[in-house]
């Protein structure tokens, strides 16, 4: 573990800053278009422009890593978003802030390969958990903390927007100083959606679901709290619990998950999300009752600790139980296969959670919440009547972050056996020595030396 943080520091410190910058420029985007009047479906078409440019990048994100290398393209796309940010606070427009988002989601996807592939190459066999779950920490972590920056300034003012600048540009320092050798880049391919559909009918439908449920949740949050007449630390806080909630839960319904029928676990936790979806609607209603009538917004904070609890751990359950029928050496190529249908998912679901704000009022958000996790469910207990249960002893429950990209998919300890790199002192010895060494026909792992 002390090897893990002392040769990846940099790399977490830097991703710490990335991420807070995001969980901090989330809420703050969702209260500013409250505040400037921006319909809802406006809202809803303007964040979801994120994961539109979040779904470009991922396609194109591969060949300029090849290209240019980790810390270039780290550098530069740290550097795109730290611009962005700053031209929120100047041309308030919902369509301008729709292609600003677009660029902020092409910036960050990039900024995952880099840091997932970077780790996965600082990774051995034994420590690949570790890492990951280091990992998941940073992240939500830092999201966590993000969220209660909102509290630092009005949104209505562009300090927030300057204190999201600094701190992205602050993580340009740990990696542009780092003495770490980037890696030599490895295109991941993903499984085709008709294979991925023939292998794993029901992992591939609820990943697609799954990307509109979290895309809605993590960019509407705030603009749900804030038309309910939130305060700025209310809505900090109901973020905030979001992230924390949904991070703590990925373990226990994961040991769950490997003991009992996971497509069993995932259908309880999606109706159990559901559920609380609705409870959360009455116990919001009951907050702005007079007198006596009247509940405390402890309630509801309570039933949405719930319900990210229930939810949040989804598209970790989704990819184990994908694994449950395929061999594992597809692993890795069907986790980015599901994160390709997740992105098709969440590029729609701002804007269609936006519609239902619309239409019903805010509590809209947790009708489309209901709705759409009823839909995993129901589809589940459809497949759970086509196709039985099966027992396959390499695949078992890993957290996974909802950001991973398929570099990061490949720090999950499960998937197939990698050689063991060269350590950087033997590399050194060698180079001193005069001794070349090859590259195997992925050119990631390196091939023993005999001399």
């Amino acid at each position: 573990m002390n090897k893990v943080l002392k040769n990846s520091w940099a790399l977490f410190l830097g991703m710490g800053f990335i991420m807070m910058a995001y969980g901090f420029q989330g809420s703050l985007l969702g209260v500013r278009a409250v505040q400037e009047e921006f319909s809802l479906t406006s809202t809803g078409f303007m964040m979801s422009g994120y994961f539109v440019g979040y779904f470009m990048g991922a396609a194109t994100i591969p060949s300029i890593i090849s290209k240019v290398g980790h810390i270039r393209v780290f550098a530069a796309f740290a550097s795109l978003a730290s611009l962005v940010i700053l031209v929120h606070s100047v041309l308030v427009n919902p369509f301008i802030w729709f292609l600003l988002r677009v660029l902020t989601g092409i910036s960050m996807v990039c900024i995952y390969t880099v840091a997932e592939s970077w780790l996965n190459d600082r990774s051995s066999n034994k420590n690949r958990g570790s890492v990951l779950s280091i990992y998941m920490v940073i992240l939500y972590g830092s999201i966590g903390i993000g969220m209660f920056l909102l509290n630092f300034n009005s949104p209505k003012n562009f300090q927030p927007f300057i204190l999201i600048s600094v701190i992205t540009s602050a993580a340009l320092l740990p990696i542009l100083l780092t003495k770490q050798k980037p890696p030599t880049f490895k295109k991941i391919k993903a499984m085709s959606l008709k294979n991925l559909y023939e292998a794993s009918p029901f992992g591939m439908v609820s990943s697609f679901f799954y990307g509109t449920i979290q895309s809605a949740v993590f960019t509407l949050l705030a603009v749900y709290a804030t038309s309910m007449n939130f305060t700025i630390l209310e809505i900090s806080i109901v973020t905030f619990l979001l992230a924390i909630s949904g991070a703590i839960a990925q373990f226990p319904i994961g040991k769950v998950s490997d003991l009992y029928d996971r497509r069993k676990v995932i259908i309880m936790s999606t109706f159990g999300a559901a559920i609380f979806a609705i409870i959360s609607i009455f116990v919001s209603r009951q907050m702005y009752l007079p007198g006596g009538l009247a509940t405390s917004k402890t309630w509801f904070y309570f039933f949405f600790i719930l319900f990210s609890f229930c939810s949040l751990p989804m598209f970790s359950l989704i990819l184990a139980h994908t694994n449950d029928y395929i061999s594992k050496e597809k692993f890795v190529a069907a986790g980015a296969g599901l994160q390709f249908a997740f992105g098709l998912g969440a590029m729609s679901g701002p804007f269609l959670c936006s519609i239902f704000m619309d239409l019903v009022g805010p509590n809209g958000f947790f009708v489309f919440l209901f709705i759409f996790h009823s839909f995993i469910g129901f589809f589940g207990i459809y497949r759970m009547k086509v196709r039985k249960t099966v027992e396959n002893p390499d695949s078992q429950f890993v957290a996974m972050p909802q950001t991973i990209t398929p570099a990061g998919i490949e720090l999950n300890p499960t998937t197939e056996h990698i050689e063991e790199p060269y350590s950087e002192k033997v590399k050194e010895i060698l180079e001193r020595k005069g001794v070349k060494y090859k590259k195997d026909e992925n050119e990631d792992q390196k091939k023993e030396v005999t001399y």
